[in-house]
């Protein structure tokens, strides 16, 4: 650099061996005619979503006919094949998507047009008509079903129309970003302190020091298998410019993008031509970065940042007073104090091109929503304890469909012992013998009778039997009834029911200790004998009182005996479930959170090819395909656990092993023809998920922010970044609807794939610089001469003389002429690339030959031989803060004095 501070003295040295490099990238989609082949995907999902009827591709070509249009655009061919799809055919017979790449498109969209001509005309027929058309439908359900005949057509054609009209390929430019000291420079004005003349005054001057050690671990994990940590001074501008894209990039109001490559932005682009298209990413990518760098240079001088990190603080402090003195007897002197600037020089650098194929994938991270679903049903079943069963359940009744009594099988659900119902006890009875009176009277209560609980009386009957002295009459009555026998010598009584309503109804019902008292005069010999029967105290009695009652107090304790018992093992059955439940939902919680960021990327990065290869390669596509499946299975795989091939043998044949390889040849070619590695993920918002499952997945949380978003989004922009010198292969196999078949040699799509690869191979000489005011397009490490010769075409080695032929290497390739000259005869860019197979002199350099014409008379051409940090497209400076200060006497502060 030549430039100079404000003294005057010559700028420091730029410390290149300090320099910070971010990779970015520029991603310019192109729009380019409606290719005339290939595009098999999107021509098969069109037929299938004109839902053809039975007979109705050869009625869009009697149409056609009628309209002489069918010579033209729709060929017989393409109705046959068109009739494949009519309904009445089996899904696993129709013809792949292989079969629509050489189909024009117009043709699609004239049988599409006629289409809805006919379903049109077909609406409009009579009910009577159109029910008949439909096997007997009824008219209104026939109007409906053609009506929507129509719609889909209509909604088919323009849908074609639509995706055809854009290409998925692109290009994207992968960048690096270089950042390097350039010294410092004079900021603001801190302080001015005048001075009068002679004037002398102190200035106190307090220094403090405060040293901070702070290290911040940086850990950049890739989906390889390495991981790299480094240790920076948080003060960098490249740290802070990282922060930056990383901040800008996770707070983006559209999407959040994840994959590869760190910084990323894009440039739309409406048609292709090499130079027009390069020159436009490279202004677009030069905004984006110098936007960058400021955004981080303000970030820097506001000094937030966010970062776990490990410090330590020493400190010290000194004060001193200084004398200052206006010498001058005249003059007044001032002195000045200023900030310092660190100045980084900040280069944007072009390294390389890679084609790239885009698409749009719903539910990306549906997979790893399974675990979640898990989680969330588990801690669904966590709750309080609930016991639903009705006491009303509980019968010793054998139900329908069971072999033993329903209180047993309720029992055995539950894992309790439960009691049988209680048998009905024996009735209380008593017969004993009086006490003798032969003259007197005198009252005998024996032991009461024990009704048993939860039974009372249903009937009472009395015995007995008593004698009296001679000439003496005995008296015998049953206290609290009108039963008075008297004046009887002798006699055996009974039965009498005392519970009849002849006697009151003496002790119906009594529950409990029965006492009976009898009065008795002049007795002797007396034997008494009381029987009763019992019944169970109804809770809920029959209206009918001939028949039993429909709940008993007996049987509603044995209910709620059991109902208990049922309840305490359900109890206990039930806390166990939780706790194992619990147990589950903790682990499968650590299981989630606790897994490192390598792995969370990993995961993220195999999810994203899945879904891209499902939606990629279309409904026909397996993973594993039934045949292959079927070969393991005769194998002798462990099919649900993936063991197989361990041993001695294969256990394969020959037709078995031939599946096995084109299932793999499939494989490879997917994994080596994309850059998996470096493929770029837009994730957008779940709105754009079903509607039915926002609710669940607006409630997603993890601790790591970009597994959140990547559970959250609803679909997905992936970008496809094709492997370098698989270009041609990568356009071949996807216009060929994925199954390798062949393109027209002149596929736009497949020049498009030759022109990027043969771009980059140029490493992009010839690009316009970003910033016109600057200076001109140079490489770093990179040999770089013109030449003012007039040179043709040869077919031998040519000698083509420059102004320096310092450092250009024999054998090495350089790039001749710019990209942006056409030669008149073609219209084609005179660029071209050779090998160098002299250097004879300082000023020539010789190459095998010459394939385009090249006048330098006018302007000189460029002798490019690339280097390896790729074009430089723009430069400029940015500042961050010091902690310097720097003292000027008098200073000129742009007032003029």
């Amino acid at each position: 650099m030549s430039e100079s501070n404000v003294s005057g003295a010559a700028a420091p040295p730029v410390l290149t061996g300090s320099a910070r490099e971010i990779p970015k990238a520029t991603l310019v989609q192109l729009r380019l005619p409606v290719p005339p082949t290939g595009q098999a995907l999107i021509k098969s999902a069109y037929v299938r979503q004109l839902r053809l009827r039975p007979d109705e591709a050869h009625a869009v070509r009697d149409h056609l006919r009628r309209a002489d249009q069918a010579a033209t655009e729709v060929s017989d061919e393409l109705i046959d094949l068109l009739a494949q799809y009519e309904q009445q055919s089996q899904p696993s017979l129709l013809p792949p998507p292989s079969a629509f790449v050489d189909v024009p498109v117009p043709a699609l969209k004239a049988f599409g047009d006629a289409l809805v001509e006919v379903r049109r005309q077909r609406a409009v027929r009579p009910a009577a008509d159109r029910a008949e058309a439909t096997a007997g439908a009824m008219p209104a359900a026939a109007e409906g079903l053609a009506q929507q005949d129509v719609r889909s057509a209509l909604v088919a054609v323009r849908g074609l129309a639509a995706n055809t009209r854009a290409t998925p390929l692109g290009m994207l430019n992968l960048e690096r970003l270089e950042m390097v000291p350039a010294g410092l420079e004079r900021g603001e004005l801190i302080a001015t302190i005048p001075l009068a003349p002679l004037e002398e005054t102190a200035v106190s001057h307090k220094e403090w020091s405060v040293r901070s050690k702070e290290f911040t671990s940086i850990v950049t994990d890739s989906l390889e298998t390495v991981s790299e940590t480094g240790v920076t001074d948080n003060t960098e501008l490249s740290q802070s410019t990282t922060s930056q894209a990383q901040h800008s990039n996770q707070f983006n109001v559209t999407a959040t993008v994840t994959g590869g490559i760190p910084v990323i932005n894009g440039s739309a682009q409406s048609g292709f031509s090499s130079q027009d298209a390069k020159s436009q990413s490279a202004t677009d990518s030069t905004k984006h970065a110098t936007s960058l760098t400021r955004k981080a240079s303000s970030r820097a001088k506001q000094e937030h940042k966010i970062t776990i990190s490990t410090t330590t603080v020493t400190g010290s402090e000194e004060t001193s007073t200084r004398v200052l003195k206006n010498p001058s007897q005249v003059s007044a002197m001032r002195v000045d104090y200023f900030s310092l600037m660190r100045k980084w020089r900040v280069r944007l650098y072009r390294h390389a091109l890679r084609l790239t194929y885009d698409l749009v994938i719903p539910e990306p991270g549906a997979g790893l929503r399974r675990m979640h679903k898990e989680l969330a049903d588990l801690k669904g079943q966590l709750g309080p304890f609930q016991f639903s069963l009705p006491h009303s359940e509980i019968t010793d009744a054998i139900l329908p469909g069971e072999t033993q009594p329903h209180h047993r099988v309720l029992a055995e659900r539950y894992g309790a012992v439960v009691p049988d119902p209680p048998t009905a006890p024996s009735a209380p009875q008593f017969s004993v013998g009086a006490p003798q009176q032969e003259e007197g009277w005198h009252i005998f209560t024996p032991d009461p009778l024990e009704v048993p609980e939860g039974y009372r009386i249903k009937k009472l009957n009395l015995w007995f039997a008593t004698t009296s002295k001679k000439d003496v009459l005995f008296s015998f009555k049953v206290l609290g009834t009108p039963l008075y026998i008297q004046d009887q010598t002798q006699g055996e009584y009974g039965p009498m029911e005392l519970t009849s309503g002849a006697y009151g109804g003496f002790m119906l019902y009594a529950t409990g200790k029965v006492y009976i008292s009898f009065e008795m005069i002049n007795n002797r010999n007396t034997t008494i004998r009381v029987a009763s029967e019992i019944e169970p105290i109804p809770t809920q009695p029959d209206p009918d009182p001939t028949r039993p009652a429909h709940s008993d107090r007996v049987r509603d304790k044995w209910r709620s005996d059991v109902w208990n018992l049922l309840r305490d093992a359900a109890q206990t059955q039930y806390y166990e479930r939780q706790q194992d439940i619990a147990t589950k939902a903790a682990a499968l919680q650590e299981q989630i959170e606790q897994v490192d960021t390598l792995t969370l990327r990993r995961e993220e990065g195999e999810e994203i090819m899945k879904g891209v290869l499902r939606f990629l390669l279309g409904p026909d596509f397996a993973f594993m395909p039934p045949a292959v499946v079927d070969a393991f299975a005769k194998a002798g795989v462990d099919l649900e656990h993936g063991i197989g091939f361990d041993e001695n043998g294969l256990g394969l044949d020959a037709t078995a092993w031939a599946t096995v390889r084109e299932h793999e040849d499939v494989v490879r070619f997917i994994n080596q023809a994309i850059e998996w590695e470096n493929v770029v993920t837009f994730l957008y918002s779940y709105v754009w998920d079903v509607p039915q499952s926002w609710n669940f997945i607006r409630r997603l949380r993890h601790p790591d922010a970009g597994r959140q978003a990547f559970l959250r989004s609803g679909s997905a922009r992936v970008v496809l970044t094709v492997r370098k010198g698989w270009e041609e292969d990568w356009v071949r196999f996807a216009e060929g609807g994925f199954k390798s078949a062949p393109t027209t040699p002149d596929s736009q799509y497949l020049t498009i794939a030759r022109e990027i690869a043969a771009y980059d191979d140029r490493n992009y000489p010839g690009i316009p610089p970003a910033n016109p005011g600057r200076s001109a397009v140079r490489l770093e490490e990179a040999v770089y001469a013109t030449s003012r010769d007039v040179l043709g075409k040869t077919a031998g080695p040519v000698s083509i003389k420059v102004d320096s032929s310092k450092d250009f290497l024999v054998g090495a390739q350089v790039v001749i002429d710019s990209a942006d000259r056409t030669d008149p005869a073609d219209g084609r860019a005179v660029q071209e690339s050779q090998i160098v197979t002299a250097v004879p002199d300082a000023t020539r350099i010789t190459v095998g030959r010459l394939d385009r014409a090249h006048d330098g008379s006018v302007t000189p051409f460029a002798v490019l031989q690339p280097g390896t940090r790729g074009a430089l497209i723009a430069e400029w400076n940015e500042y961050t803060p010091s902690s310097g200060t720097d003292i000027e006497i008098g200073s000129d502060l742009g007032s003029g004095v």
